[in-house]
């Protein structure tokens, strides 16, 4: 999920690979396009994602989509991680969206696998128990699953409108527009959003821990066991049928 910094932005220590847990250095991790460092120390529960395509601009290609996939499913299964910041290791670019000059050299059906993989990705980051933060947002991914999400987030006429236009926001229209929680003023070292990432992920780290979500799980799951839609909802998977819940 996430975590702060003070005034100086560093890298707590050099990234690791996602074989491993901490910071140290790893001479491995530097040709990879997604790299991955849990914090230590006070900093303990927060990791960070950072995307490290510079000749792409951090454009989804399969290496890029394949490593993040990755990345994503081994900390869903860390339960000592509880905030993550997905951040840009390329200056000025957070992620171009999809990688055309790859797309081009794929024939129709490795598109179409390519895209389903990708839409994968995006539920994958929307619905993981592991929280993401994002540091910035640049353009919208329609075929990945932006038709569906705009819509339910700003309205179907407000989508529409961005979706048919193609129409370029700003960090300060797109908080307007509840795309995003936040807005902040770029500084000379160009790293500003991520200063107000971690920061928040400061703020979040003590709110809840693992064992108390995993127990609040557990009674609210034990309020399902005894429902007739959960044994329906098996059956009709047994039977590779359609379930009919009752709301019972």
């Amino acid at each position: 999920m996430l975590r702060v910094l003070t005034s100086t932005l560093r890298f707590p220590r050099p990234w690791k690979p996602l074989e491993t847990r901490g910071c140290s250095s790893n001479p491995g991790a530097a040709g990879r396009e997604i790299q991955v460092c849990a914090l230590a120390g006070p900093n303990q529960g927060i990791a960070e994602i950072l995307m490290n395509r510079p000749s792409a601009r951090n454009a989804l290609g399969n290496v890029f989509v394949s490593q993040l996939l990755e990345a994503l499913a081994q900390l869903r299964e860390d339960r000592q991680v509880r905030v993550l910041i997905f951040r840009s290791g390329v200056k000025g670019v957070f992620c171009a969206g999809a990688d055309l000059k790859e797309r081009e050299q794929m024939s129709e059906a490795e598109v179409g696998l390519f895209v389903q993989r990708l839409r994968g990705l995006m539920t994958e980051i929307a619905s993981s128990a592991v929280m993401g933060l994002i540091e910035t947002t640049r353009g919208l991914l329609p075929g990945a699953g932006g038709t569906q999400r705009l819509p339910r987030c700003l309205g179907v006429a407000l989508a529409k409108e961005l979706i048919f236009t193609g129409r370029r926001l700003s960090g300060a229209q797109a908080q307007a527009l509840g795309l995003v929680n936040h807005a902040v003023a770029q500084n000379e070292e160009g790293n500003a959003a991520y200063h107000r990432a971690r920061a928040l992920a400061q703020e979040i780290l003590p709110q809840v821990d693992i064992a108390s979500g995993m127990a609040i799980e557990g009674i609210c799951y034990a309020q399902n066991i005894p429902t007739r839609d959960r044994l329906e909802g098996m059956a009709a998977f047994r039977e590779k049928r359609l379930p009919r819940f009752v709301g019972e």
